[in-house]
């Protein structure tokens, strides 16, 4: 069968059934202060994590879903469909847990390199577990923003995604950031370029220019918390791929070896509780 074929096949729900994984052994608190969040389901923070030093802003690659693919011989789509729903698990803790900001890397301009049947499955299966997903967004009062250039997108999913956008912009719990078709060195270019308006119109002057005026031009520039605590990627890959590259510099960054449809509550847990054993000393002596 050629992967046209096997990609075709998997537009539709996939038959796969995968089988379960073994509960993590996540504890949670016997007991709940007056000062502990309670997650919107009514469960605790897990009780290995700290409520005052939890990452406000974590940023998640999500690498490896064609190897996993590979690896049990499934077709590529098996893999994506997969990761979508480990996607899915991730939000749902971030809500859970406290934290504040969730930026996804769901799309790069590199990607477009892929063989187009990929990246047709790949908008197609954006397009529809973001349908799926909005009414949830909505009920669980998740705001989702959008940076990247989405003009290369599909119209639909133009479309899809500004509806997105605006029906959430006052939610106030969990700031989901979906980066499509992001770039982080675009990103940086942008923001040089829109400096230099204000400045040829006489709004600024070159002197003065500080990180604060390049910072209010990046296209994080949308939630409070811009620069992420905590910055995971999966599939053993240890390289940024030209993401959050400005956002990132003083990011405590986590490395799993796991592939990202495998990606679940017990290696999330291990990449928070990672990050709560280091100590953050923007380059104080200390």
């Amino acid at each position: 069968m050629s992967m046209a074929a096997n990609f075709h096949l998997q537009l539709k729900p996939s038959p796969l059934k995968l089988a379960p994984r073994a509960r993590p052994r996540v504890f949670y608190s016997a007991a709940v202060t007056k000062n502990d969040d309670i997650a919107i389901n009514g469960t605790s923070r897990p009780a290995q994590l700290q409520r005052d030093i939890m990452p406000r802003h974590v940023a998640v690659i999500m690498d490896g879903n064609r190897r996993w693919s590979r690896m049990k011989g499934l077709p590529v789509g098996s893999g994506y469909e997969a990761g979508a729903r480990a996607f899915r698990r991730v939000v749902e803790l971030c809500g859970e847990w406290g934290i504040k900001v969730l930026t996804v890397f769901a799309f790069s301009p590199d990607n477009w390199l892929r063989p187009k049947v990929e990246t047709d499955f790949l908008m197609a299966l954006f397009e529809r577990g973001l349908r799926d997903e909005l009414e949830r967004f909505v009920r669980e009062n998740i705001r989702v923003s959008l940076i990247g250039d989405s003009t290369k997108l599909p119209k639909r999913l133009q479309l899809l995604l500004a509806d997105a956008v605006e029906t959430t912009q006052n939610n106030s719990g969990l700031h989901l950031i979906i980066a499509a078709n992001f770039s982080g060195k675009n990103d940086l270019v942008q923001a040089c370029q829109r400096i230099a308006l204000k400045v040829k119109d006489g709004q600024i002057e070159p002197e003065d220019i500080n990180e604060l005026s390049i910072e209010r031009e990046l296209e994080t520039n949308c939630t409070d918390f811009p620069n992420p605590d905590l910055l995971i990627r999966t599939s053993g890959e240890l390289r940024l791929s030209n993401f959050l590259l400005w956002q990132l510099a003083y990011t405590e960054l986590y490395f799993s070896e796991s592939l990202w449809p495998d990606f679940g509550e017990e290696e999330f847990l291990e990449a928070l509780y990672s990050f709560q054993q280091r100590q953050r000393r923007y380059g104080r002596n200390t």
